[in-house]
């Protein structure tokens, strides 16, 4: 492995979308302020993680996971999610129609090939005064502007400010009740830029870990002041499903 294939590695691993513990228990706390749900589907839930961690705050929901690929049935082998369901939402809907009262998407929608389309899909698997939780990139943050012009950009990538969203979800027949722009802010502005100044730079694989992890730290020090700035890079929106949609 080169310089270059070596950082764009670290590139990847500094993309992820951590999967931390206390970042999965707050989103399930934020949900359950609104409802207790009997079943929640969880799209996009890869190995499951997120569902396992929910569960320990809803012992009593009944967690399933969607993802596109064999992934979500290694989560079901697991135990951390009770049905796997393989394939894209928009396809599988008719079929789970009204069977959950929660559902979540977390840095999906903004990757999805229609975002209008997968809303609609998920009214459909809401059961009326079900609830829907989305997080997406905050299209004006540094972190947002760098993925929409840098070559580590997702194809699809949707651009979705927040007032935008709650007006289709509001068209779609959803009531928006919550927005939050600061705990869902990632940590990992500063790594991600250095991951891709590093994946430029030739014989840069021996001081890339070091540096990422360092850069890494910085944006966990600082995660507490960014996340109360319009430096935060994320946002959350939570929409109950209109019974009469």
């Amino acid at each position: 492995m080169d310089a270059a294939q070596a950082a764009a590695a670290q590139v990847e691993k500094i993309l992820t979308v951590p999967r931390s513990t206390r970042r999965h228990q707050a989103r399930a706390r934020a949900m359950g302020r609104f409802i207790e749900p009997e079943a929640w589907l969880d799209i996009d839930t890869g190995l499951g993680h997120f569902p396992a961690v929910a569960q320990e705050v809803h012992p009593y929901t009944a967690f399933d996971g969607l993802d596109l690929t064999a992934r979500v049935e290694e989560g079901r082998r697991a135990g951390r999610v009770e049905e796997a369901h393989r394939g894209l939402l928009a396809d599988l809907a008719p079929k789970l129609a009204g069977r959950y009262d929660a559902l979540s998407m977390f840095h999906y929608l903004e990757r999805s090939a229609d975002p209008r389309i997968e809303l609609i899909a998920a009214r459909t698997v809401l059961r009326p005064g079900g609830h829907l939780m989305i997080e997406v990139p905050a299209p004006r943050s540094r972190y947002a502007r760098f993925l929409d012009t840098g070559w580590l950009r997702p194809v699809p990538y949707h651009r979705i400010p927040l007032a935008a969203l709650h007006v289709e979800l509001e068209s779609l027949g959803y009531t928006v009740v919550a927005t939050d722009r600061r705990a869902p802010h990632i940590p990992f502005d500063l790594a991600a830029r250095l991951a891709v100044t590093l994946g430029r730079v030739r014989a840069a694989a021996r001081v890339a870990v070091p540096l990422l992890a360092a850069a890494a730290l910085a944006d966990r020090i600082l995660a507490p002041l960014v996340s109360r700035t319009r430096l935060s890079n994320a946002y959350r929106i939570i929409a109950r499903r209109d019974a009469t949609a």
